[in-house]
């Protein structure tokens, strides 16, 4: 299929997106990388009057580190995210993620800032921001407000981002040497969408997990955390038990439906597995 006619408007400046975006509201929409918008367009999922491109403003771009936080600009690209130094020993988990990110010429193209905007419950990004509950820095033509992660997804490709605003960088907390972190997902073949795929951040005190968060991706219309799971592990040291007490509690925290790449019953089987790994993988790596 071919898109739909649109506008075309190439911005310079942060003041012409939020005129154009002033001008012409929700018939607007912002093109970044473009890796998933023009196959959206192209199935006619978008239908926009003008597309927004801001992929030249370079101050949207780049990864630097402040204190106890890394920001990434919202045009740095997936490639650019696996290269970095910054990532690879400050928010390791991300750097796990990036790899399963589609393939090597989408990552040339595509931006860490267009995955979130988007919000595919499917994307690695958005559950890596959710398990690390990162801080989504987002601009409009009156300034800046900070979402949280936990917040920043609302349900399927939709996010606190409004017509009117730019998310323009992400920051994830800088990881510290007690904790232990795992991506991990299952795919039909690499660099298709996952069946499933989840995040884990972890802090130990010795043998003792003390802190967890557990973020899964394609189970529902948005990334989700796993409470009842995270709690089976708190206070508890990374054995075969704790593993079971977790995979009992992602009965009461997943509830997939089936899609085209597998039902329910199957979605929920793998989690279990995936979870029974990586805890494995972050007792092994801790010892």
């Amino acid at each position: 299929m071919k898109s739909p006619e649109f506008s075309y408007f190439k911005a310079q400046t942060m003041a012409d997106v939020f005129s154009a975006l002033q001008t012409h509201g929700d018939t607007a929409q912002i093109l970044a990388g473009g890796q998933s918008l023009l196959a959206m367009l192209n199935l006619r999922m978008a239908n926009p009057k003008i597309l927004i491109d801001i992929s030249g403003l370079e101050s949207l771009k780049g990864i630097q580190k402040t204190g106890d936080v890394v920001r990434i600009g919202a045009l740095t690209t997936h490639h650019e995210v696996l290269s970095s130094s910054l990532v690879q020993t400050h928010v390791p988990l991300l750097a796990q993620a990036v790899p399963y990110v589609a393939h090597l010429a989408i990552r040339n193209k595509g931006t860490i800032g267009g995955s979130l905007a988007l919000g595919d419950p499917a994307a690695e990004y958005p559950a890596v921001a959710l398990a690390l509950n990162a801080t989504l820095v987002i601009q409009s033509a009156s300034g800046e407000r900070r979402v949280k992660a936990t917040e920043f997804f609302i349900s399927l490709y939709r996010t606190a981002v409004q017509a009117h605003e730019v998310l323009i960088a992400v920051e994830f907390p800088v990881a510290t040497a007690n904790q232990r972190f795992v991506f991990s997902e299952l795919a039909r073949r690499k660099g298709d969408y996952a069946m499933v795929g989840m995040a884990l951040a972890i802090s130990l005190e010795g043998q003792t997990i003390r802190d967890a968060s557990l973020a899964f991706m394609a189970m529902d219309d948005k990334p989700i955390l796993a409470p009842h799971a995270m709690k089976a592990m708190v206070g508890q040291p990374i054995n075969q038990q704790t593993i079971a007490e977790a995979q009992k509690g992602l009965d009461a925290d997943l509830h997939p439906a089936g899609d085209l790449l597998a039902n329910a019953a199957t979605k929920k089987h793998l989690s279990r597995v995936l979870l029974s790994r990586a805890l494995m993988q972050a007792g092994a790596t801790h010892v």
